[in-house]
């Protein structure tokens, strides 16, 4: 079904919260179309953006939500015939109806797509790319799964000719796009309720990457063995990014420093032999400089001078929930963090042990989703190295899925396997709360780690 936005007048939108969703809602909500939607009453970070831009929703799904002359129902592929009301309404009531990434892909693909994908880093990425590309006056529109600080929400509506894009992997969302160029950050397993195993997982991104045209280009972290095999799938031009000194552009001269209370990270970007500069971010972390290379290396593809991309690099302030401060409680530091795979995991704590190596560091993790949880219990048990101690909350089974196989007991037997007495079970967020807030003082940082509202527990700590 092709879409002409400048006949669509009122919009519905089933699962409206979604950190995808949202910024395509805030899209068609700049077109001037009246968009409402529903979804659950549990609060993320994406209530404020649509509260920001005035859009109203139901927190219940009911058939009496959706208006009576709606042009286009667009839902959240959480939800189908089998598990929602109002998409077995719409369906009755035979209405227009796209999948967000349907709706996004025509988005997208009218446009010079940049798409940002891979299992870890695609948000941070994706919103860094965008908002460089913004202050260098190519004014894109951009559509990150997570609320971009320097925004206030999740999309940006440009007119100029690039759309940057969070390329989300499940289900196969990539099938749907027509990129002009990629970055491939990371491939690891992930989502094995989808994924049968690692080899299916992969085969999208190959798929992917070999749809980018010969005139177009891919972007790909050279420090692995997984994305330069996914590499070998693209027939555009390959420049590889990283540490190693195979990679095209590569990451020389590390160092992290303390300016007014702000860490800042800088290093040297060179290009074969040649220094192309010496570039600064004020995001934390080794995995944070592999995003800032990446966008340094799209932004001179597209010819846009080093200085230039020097001067603007640092202007990006984060995504929520990325390593995000969000306060203090008797002196200890407060951090929320979106991480949800062990990879994610590692580079989180070691990010912060950098910080704070001489902190007590509590990490409250929240497992997201069953399938995960069992079929990486082994690699989670290992990512908490750089923690001192850790709270496992129940698992978080999200909309996908009830429960099944596995207990977050499981995880914390694991962990104290290899590291006696490090974790202990919690059950719920306001029982972590309850147990930590007498506990950490000054010579503590709280973590929140996880996808589903595992912020509440330092949210709920933070001194008001």
């Amino acid at each position: 079904m092709e879409l002409d936005l400048r006949k669509l007048k009122k919009v519905y939108v089933i699962g409206i919260k979604g950190s995808g969703v949202v910024g395509v809602v805030e899209i068609l909500n700049s077109e001037g179309i009246e968009v409402t939607g529903s979804d659950t009453a549990e609060k993320f970070f994406t209530d404020e953006v649509l509260q920001k831009n005035k859009i109203k929703y139901f927190e219940n799904f009911s058939v009496e939500n959706i208006p009576k002359d709606v042009d286009l129902v667009i839902y959240s592929t959480v939800y189908n015939v089998k598990n929602n009301v109002e998409f077995q309404e719409a369906l009755k009531r035979k209405l227009p109806m796209l999948s967000y990434p349907e709706i996004l892909a025509q988005l997208f693909n009218v446009k010079y797509g940049i798409a940002i994908c891979g299992t870890h880093g695609k948000t941070t990425t994706s919103a860094w790319l965008a908002n460089t590309l913004k202050e260098l006056g190519a004014d894109p529109s951009a559509a990150i799964g997570s609320r971009v600080t320097n925004w206030g929400g999740n999309a940006l509506i440009g007119e100029g000719e690039f759309f940057v894009m969070e390329a989300d992997e499940y289900q196969n969302k990539l099938a749907r796009y027509n990129p002009n160029g990629v970055i491939l950050t990371s491939c690891d397993y992930d989502h094995p309720d989808f994924f049968l195993d690692f080899d299916s997982y992969k085969q999208v991104f190959k798929d992917f990457v070999a749809r980018i045209p010969k005139t177009g280009f891919l972007v790909v972290c050279g420090d692995a063995t997984n994305t330069l095999e996914v590499a070998k799938s693209a027939t555009c031009a390959v420049l590889t990014y990283g540490f190693s000194t195979d990679c095209d552009y590569q990451i020389s001269n590390l160092e992290l420093k303390k300016e007014n209370e702000l860490h800042v990270q800088s290093f040297d970007v060179l290009r074969g032999e040649d220094l192309l500069g010496r570039f600064e971010i004020g995001l934390v972390g080794k995995h944070n400089v592999l995003n800032a290379l990446a966008v340094i290396v799209v932004c001179h593809k597209l010819n846009f001078g080093a200085e230039k991309i020097q001067e603007t690099l640092r202007l990006f302030r984060g995504t929520s929930r990325r390593f995000e401060f969000i306060g203090s409680r008797h002196g200890a530091i407060l951090i929320d963090d979106y991480g949800h795979h062990p990879d994610e995991i590692r580079a989180t704590l070691s990010a912060a042990r950098g910080l704070y190596p001489e902190k007590n560091i509590w990490a409250a993790f929240h497992p997201h989703t069953f399938t995960r949880t069992k079929a990486l219990l082994s690699e989670f048990s290992q990512s908490f190295a750089d923690a001192d101690r850790v709270i496992i909350l129940d698992i978080y089974g999200s909309a996908r899925e009830a429960q099944g196989g596995v207990h977050s007991k499981d995880l914390v037997e694991l962990v104290n396997k290899y590291d006696r007495g490090k974790a202990e079970y919690i059950a719920t967020i306001d029982e972590a709360v309850g147990f930590l807030k007498d506990k950490i003082g000054s010579d503590d940082v709280v973590i929140a780690i996880g996808a589903g509202n595992v912020w509440e527990v330092v949210s709920k700590l933070k001194e008001k």
